[in-house]
Order: structure tokens, then sequence, then C-alpha cells
């Protein structure tokens, strides 16, 4: 069974905020409508769905050095991230970095 296109609203270029606001209220009810068509279509996302697609992490236990421990809390905090969380990204940027080469 094919799919059926879905219909590509043609919105066009506005000489004004005023003139846009006026094309979209012409038209609100044809398009909440059509909001409410596709919303229908997809599946509803639950906290559960959310959680069984996550990606499992396992725990690992890592000898860092005083000093670059302390140096990953500083910019961690200046960045308003915990240090385990900036250090997995460090650790992500690092490994795409190299997979790359």
């Amino acid at each position: 069974m094919a799919k059926a296109k879905m219909k590509q609203a043609g919105i066009p270029k506005f000489s004004s905020e005023a003139k846009e606001a006026e094309w979209w209220d012409a038209r609100r009810p044809e398009i909440e409508m059509e909001i409410r068509r596709r919303l229908k279509q997809r599946p509803t996302v639950t906290l559960g769905k959310v959680i069984q697609g996550a990606k499992l992490s396992q725990p690992v236990t890592l000898r860092i050095s005083k000093a670059d421990l302390e140096t990953a809390r500083r910019l961690a905090a200046e960045k308003g991230l915990g240090y385990q969380t900036y250090i997995k990204m460090l650790l992500r940027e690092a490994l795409a970095k190299n997979a790359a080469e």
C-alpha cells in the first residue's frame, strides 16, 4: 500500500508582519485541522517508550589524576554541567574525531 503524499502548504513571502498575521488568521481552522489529522497518524510517545528506546550505559571505574579531575570539575562547572557528563562529552568527541581519521 503506497503512502499518501502529505500536502505541502505553500507559505508566501509577506511584505509585513500584519499581512502575514492576516494570512495565518484566514487559514487557522484549516491549519488546525491538518495538525490534528497529522497528530492522529503518528503513534503517541510515552515515557515508557522513551525509556525502552534509550541507549543503556555501563558503569566503569577509571583512575584519573587529582589535577585532571579538578580541571574537569572546574570546566564542567563553568559550562553548567556535572563533571561526569562533561568527561563523557569529551570522551565522545575524542572517539568520534579519532574514528573519522
